[in-house]
């Protein structure tokens, strides 16, 4: 008995060899095969247990093998006596017996084999074990390498879920010295998918519908594999609807049906769409959304002119800041309303040549603006309080929805007010006349100096032309003097008609603050001037003359109002005059030079 209690065939003695005579146990001896060490030879099972097979290789006797070198190979394989497997004999022991090995038998069949096989430019069998370093342990019989890059044609995201799965390998390289060997599945699919492409060459055309496998998702579309060549799907040919993003409509590794749209057959570059797979419903827009309808719809988009409300798959139209409400005046239409509300518009205009459609939200709602001629007629006196102040004039809250503006030139007849700030301070009770409203444009003007009189309509009556008047200077300037007759009421004395002579400028000849006797020469309630005149005074008779004296001559001072009449009393009007004189006065003088 041997110790894993196998008993060798050699050794029975009840095995009939006793009926063999010493002479053929003798030819037997000589017959023996020779085994030579470090060569891979065949063996016979003659006897196994739980942990070892006795294995004959022809020898004069049987070696044990592990059986778990037998199960790794094969773990469901039933071993019997009498199979036979090719094993390694490694050496001699120096108790007698050899040492064998069935994976190194296997080893080298492997090693011969992967020789054969990339020679041939075949393909072998693995099974994926681990991730390694830089890419995955393969079992083809000896341990191999398949790289990252070699795994598939396109980054593999979910790597542990190969492990387990098989697969047909290329062999790129080996080294049996270093026990090495660098496999690739790539290749193999690399030839498939070129087979593929040829194929699809032959039958790919413009129009066509086709299935594909969607590889990658970028921000402006998605690459299809159509089974031999990519394809790409721009963004805007996914819906005819807005796509924020394809990762929102689609994953990697989904299956779609499109349509092919172009083909270059030089570049193999595809163009696909998805969209026209489905009629594009702008087609029938003017008839499903007429002017004046009343829709519902989603809104997808927010700027800061207004909100893009999507009225069905591929049909949005927009309301614009200005036709969301008739009272609120929003900064931001985001205000009013957000993305993914449902609201209801007003189909306000519709233009399919352009696919564009125009909404309105405040149209839903009674207009302020159409009752408002009739609440505040023109002329009449409202109280509101100040809800802002700018540099143009004051706005004044009427009602909800509705504002009025004085304009700073409205605020006073007299008073120059450079800013309203000045006068006013923001959330003041204030009244004011209706002037005017225009309902198209939603302005509604109002006026605060009207609610008095305007002081030059009186003007005209208190200080008619060829009237001697008094008042105080008030400034002096190169082109006249400026006279306050009353509150608010100034009248000018031109440069021209101060004196009968020639002055250049009236400058150190009064001062302000003096009191200067004037003849009125014109007056305009429109333009806000008054002329006046102390040559006309000189023409009547100088100072001594009276208000008796004038209406005796009327002719000769309407004569004088008339001359003068020309004379400019507004700041524009003051600037030309002056550059007239000034010319005249040097045409004088190079005629007097000339003379």
């Amino acid at each position: 008995m041997t110790d894993s209690g196998i008993q060798p065939a050699v050794a029975a003695e009840d095995n009939g060899m006793e009926d063999i005579s010493f002479a053929e146990l003798f030819e037997q001896e000589d017959n023996n095969t020779v085994i030579n060490v470090q060569e891979v030879a065949i063996g016979t099972v003659v006897d196994l247990n739980s942990d070892a097979v006795l294995i004959d290789v022809g020898d004069k006797a049987e070696s044990y093998i592990a059986i778990g070198e037998f199960r790794r190979e094969d773990p469901d394989r039933e071993i019997k006596i009498g199979d036979q497997f090719e094993v390694f004999i490694e050496k001699r022991k120096e108790e007698g017996g050899l040492l064998l090995s069935r994976e190194k038998a296997i080893a080298i069949k492997v090693w011969e084999r992967i020789a054969t096989i990339q020679e041939e430019d075949g393909t072998i069998e693995g099974r994926i074990d681990n991730r390694v370093k830089g890419g995955m342990s393969v079992d083809i019989g000896v341990p191999a390498f398949l790289p990252y890059s070699q795994i598939d044609l396109r980054p593999v995201k979910d790597l542990d879920a190969l492990i387990g799965e098989s697969f047909e390998f290329k062999i790129l390289k080996f080294n049996r010295k270093r026990n090495n060997v660098v496999i690739s599945r790539r290749a193999i699919l690399e030839d498939q998918r070129s087979q593929l492409r040829e194929q699809m060459r032959a039958t790919l055309e413009e129009g066509q519908t086709i299935c594909g496998a969607i590889t990658n998702i970028t921000d402006y579309g998605l690459f299809i594999d159509l089974g031999g060549m990519d394809g790409l799907c721009h963004i805007t040919d996914l819906s005819w609807g807005r796509v924020s993003h394809p990762s929102k409509l689609y994953t990697v590794g989904e299956e779609i049906e499109v349509k092919v749209l172009k083909y270059d057959q030089d570049s193999d570059r595809v163009s696909l769409g998805v969209k026209q797979l489905k009629s594009d419903p702008w087609e029938m827009v003017p008839n499903t959304y007429p002017t004046g309808a009343r829709v519902s719809g989603k809104v997808v988009s927010i700027t800061d002119y207004g909100a893009f409300v999507e009225l069905e798959e591929g049909v949005e139209g927009l309301v614009h800041i200005s036709e969301m409400s008739w009272s609120k005046k929003p900064r931001h239409p985001s205000k009013i309303v957000s993305v993914g509300s449902e609201i209801d518009v007003q189909v306000l205009k519709v233009e399919a040549e352009t696919k564009r459609i125009s909404l309105g939200m405040k149209q839903l709602q009674p207009n302020p603006w159409d009752v408002v001629e009739e609440s505040y007629p023109i002329g009449a006196v409202i109280e509101g309080k100040i809800k802002n102040i700018t540099d143009f004039g004051v706005f004044i809250g009427i009602e909800e929805g509705i504002d009025g503006l004085i304009h700073v030139s409205d605020l006073s007849w007299t008073e120059r007010i450079k800013h309203p700030s000045e006068k006013y301070a923001k959330g003041e009770s204030i009244q004011a006349v209706v002037l005017k409203i225009d309902k198209e444009n939603e302005r509604f003007s109002l006026g605060v100096k009207q609610l008095e009189p305007d002081p030059w309509q009186a003007a005209v009556n208190n200080y008619p032309t060829g009237s001697l008047v008094e008042g105080k200077i008030t400034n002096i300037t190169d082109f006249g003097v400026f006279v306050q007759l009353e509150e608010g009421i100034e009248g000018l004395v031109h440069v021209s008609e101060i004196s009968r002579e020639k002055i250049k400028t009236p400058v150190g000849m009064f001062n302000v603050g003096d009191m200067l006797k004037t003849a009125v020469i014109n007056v305009s309630a429109a333009d806000r001037k008054i002329g006046l005149s102390l040559k006309a005074l000189e023409e009547d008779g100088g100072e001594e003359s009276t208000d008796s004296s004038a209406q005796e001559a009327p002719q000769k001072q309407q004569q004088a109002a008339t001359k003068a009449s020309s004379g400019p009393s507004t700041f524009g009007d003051l600037l030309k005059a002056a550059a007239g004189a000034e010319e005249e006065k040097e045409a004088e003088e190079e005629e007097s030079s000339d003379n």
